[in-house]
């Protein structure tokens, strides 16, 4: 069965994680995804554990169900070839600042001359309106001016890195629902459109969504920053055999943990009556729920918590996520195996469309150049273009 998507053509000019992770999402949900790679490749063909070399882990897991093209832009006839394979296209991505698009004459106006109706987005890491728009960026950079990295130093007394490239895979959600928006309205509309998707915007909306806190008013009523989250106790409580994660958050919530872990005595307690009590005395709500946690094994807590609303949870592991029950039951592991790599583990599409199912292997992630050929016939060259546009380096196929 068809995904939502089924009939939508995209071309990626994207690489490490950012476009990458976005078209995947696309293609998931069954858009036509042609990627456009430099003769070098994605650099993140050769990031993480790899069986062939251009093949490694972090492409393999952000590159499924594409087609792969190899051209050099920076020669006129690739660049033309590429003109040529958004003719047909519904959305052109690329994730390279706005000012190396125009000098490639890959702008949106130069997209638009041969496809009036494409969507056209450019995901980066700052607003070109801006006075940092023609700064370079990656995740890390990123994390720090959009004050991630000040959370850390908050809590931890000094600057950190989440360990994980949360701007990249935030901003890429971003670019997915802003295409999808923007094909709706070119639906209704018959327009398409340009979509910038800076990382910096994206992180600070994401940011102080919750962190604003005082500063939502004129002039602040207090200091940026959620302050059940910035405790330094904010973690996984100990107990006596291991670690587990529980949150008695809403005032029902409270009232059911007391009752379980029998302390009755905290409920007439005013520090934490209210859910607006507890967060005014948060070391101090954490510190009793750490000593209570502290009393049993984690299995006797969950055993005692799960039939009730609290949320409560053990702690996996990175390699505990490949066991979980829960995932193993909803089948959110999947095996693939590809042509030349083998078996493979990948994860599921997050989202269940009962009617339109998203499919993860309707095509193994492309080796570099793997469909230069088809691409190129299919855009209307013919042999000998294309023999040239090889022999010239400004295309290349795989072996």
């Amino acid at each position: 069965m068809p995904g939502p998507l089924d009939g939508v053509r995209v071309v990626e000019f994207t690489s490490v994680v950012l476009g990458p992770w976005a078209c995947q999402m696309l293609a998931d949900m069954g858009a036509e995804v042609i990627k456009v790679e430099a003769p070098h490749g994605d650099s993140n063909r050769q990031l993480g554990a790899a069986r062939h070399p251009g093949m490694a882990a972090l492409y393999l897991t952000c590159n499924r169900n594409k087609r792969d093209i190899v051209l050099d832009v920076k020669q006129p006839a690739a660049r033309e070839a590429l003109l040529a394979l958004c003719r047909d296209a519904d959305v052109f991505v690329h994730n390279n600042r706005p000012q190396v698009m125009t000098k490639l004459g890959l702008d949106y106006e130069a997209v638009r001359a041969v496809n009036p109706r494409i969507v056209y987005c450019g995901a980066y890491g700052y607003s070109r309106k801006g006075p940092y728009g023609a700064k370079g960026a990656l995740d890390d950079s990123i994390q720090s001016v959009a004050g991630i990295a000040n959370l850390n130093e908050l809590v931890l007394g000094e600057p950190r890195y989440l360990p994980t490239v949360v701007c990249d895979k935030t901003t890429a959600i971003t670019v997915v629902y802003a295409v999808l928006a923007a094909l709706f309205h070119r639906e209704r509309s018959g327009e398409g459109q340009e979509i910038e998707v800076p990382m910096f915007e994206t992180m600070v909306s994401f940011v102080m969504a919750e962190h604003l806190w005082g500063m939502t008013f004129e002039p602040p009523a207090g200091p940026p920053g959620y302050v059940r989250l910035m405790s330094e106790h904010r973690r996984p409580y100990k107990t006596l055999d291991g670690y587990i994660a529980i949150l008695p958050y809403m005032n029902a919530h409270w009232d059911t943990f007391c009752t379980v872990a029998d302390r009755p005595d905290l409920l007439a307690d005013p520090r934490f009556r209210t859910m607006g009590d507890r967060t005014r005395n948060i070391d101090d709500t954490y510190a009793e729920t750490a000593a209570i946690m502290a009393t049993r094994t984690t299995q006797e807590w969950l055993d005692l918590f799960e039939p009730t609303s609290v949320p409560v949870n053990r702690v996996n592991s990175l390699q505990d996520l490949a066991s979980d029950p829960h995932l193993t039951a909803t089948g959110f592991w999947k095996e693939f195996d590809h042509p030349t790599e083998g078996k493979l583990r990948g994860t599921a599409f997050p989202v269940n469309f009962f009617s339109t199912p998203a499919d993860e292997g309707r095509r193994p992630a492309p080796r570099l150049g793997e469909h230069t050929r088809e691409l190129l016939a299919e855009a209307g060259f013919d042999e000998a273009a294309i023999e040239a546009m090889l022999a010239s380096k400004a295309a290349v196929a795989a072996d």
